[in-house]
């Protein structure tokens, strides 16, 4: 992984006003085929993904990106999702403007979940948001890896850019304060190893689009429910087949029909 956030150190003029944004959007793929099954997965992600689970996320990346909690709000929904909100700063000393206090540094973290199921096909797809946006001189690109991690990823779509600029101390802007040509460069080796990576990148506007999805899978990690352990080879073939559909669909952004 080439890590390059602690890069060359920029003397501004002032305050870094850089807006730095992720937005991190995952998801997971199961097979369930009675409603049974069904509901149970939906009440397995609700609870293994709660807002507690959600929020201890969140602080773990909020400690990665070396940035401090100023408050923290969460919600889980009746009947399915969580959501949780942080508003983070960098940690540098109040900056006084126009008489008043206030860290004009002020950042946030807010994560969403979606749980869903298509009762026709047995194919259940849960899905978490992550939204990620900083100003200063940290990154959210930094906790890429433990994000990646903290989920069964199938598919993983991701966008950053920076926005805004600051000026160095001969004022001239910066547009950005750290060196990046693709997403990729934030992410482990090892994980990306796992994944089939496809980026859309204009580096010129410091945008980066990045998108993922697992290269293989064991069919008997996507099975839930007790029916699944009399499934013929014939019908195993044919979930498999399902899945990779569902998966491809996601990472294609688009339906495929018929038996493509």
């Amino acid at each position: 992984m080439i890590n390059r956030c602690r890069g060359r150190k920029i003397k501004l003029e002032g305050f870094n006003n850089l807006t730095k944004s992720l937005s991190f959007n995952i998801y997971d793929i199961c097979y369930a085929r009675s409603k049974a099954s069904q509901n149970d997965y939906l009440e397995y992600i609700d609870e293994v993904y709660n807002s507690k689970k959600l929020r201890s996320i969140l602080e773990e990346v909020t400690r990665i990106i070396e940035a401090n909690i100023i408050n923290m709000s969460s919600q889980d929904y009746d009947p399915r999702g969580a959501s949780v909100t942080v508003l983070i700063n960098e940690g540098h000393a109040p900056i006084y403007d126009s008489g008043a206090v206030a860290h004009l540094d002020k950042s946030h973290i807010a994560a969403h979940t979606y749980p869903e199921t298509n009762a026709e096909t047995g194919i259940s797809t849960f899905r978490v948001d992550i939204d990620v946006s900083t100003c200063g001189m940290i990154s959210p690109v930094r906790a890429l890896d433990f994000l990646i991690d903290s989920f069964d990823s199938d598919i993983v779509l991701m966008d950053y850019k920076v926005r805004g600029f600051t000026r160095d101390v001969r004022g001239r802007k910066v547009y950005i304060d750290h060196d990046i040509t693709s997403i990729q460069e934030y992410v482990s080796d090892e994980i990306l190893d796992r994944y089939a990576a496809y980026d859309i990148n204009i580096v010129s506007d410091n945008i980066f689009h990045t998108k993922m999805m697992l290269r293989k899978f064991k069919l008997e990690n996507y099975l839930f429910g007790p029916e699944s352990g009399n499934l013929t080879q014939t019908a195993k073939a044919k979930i498999a087949k399902m899945l990779r559909k569902e998966m491809l669909e996601i990472y294609e952004c688009k339906n495929i029909y018929g038996d493509e």
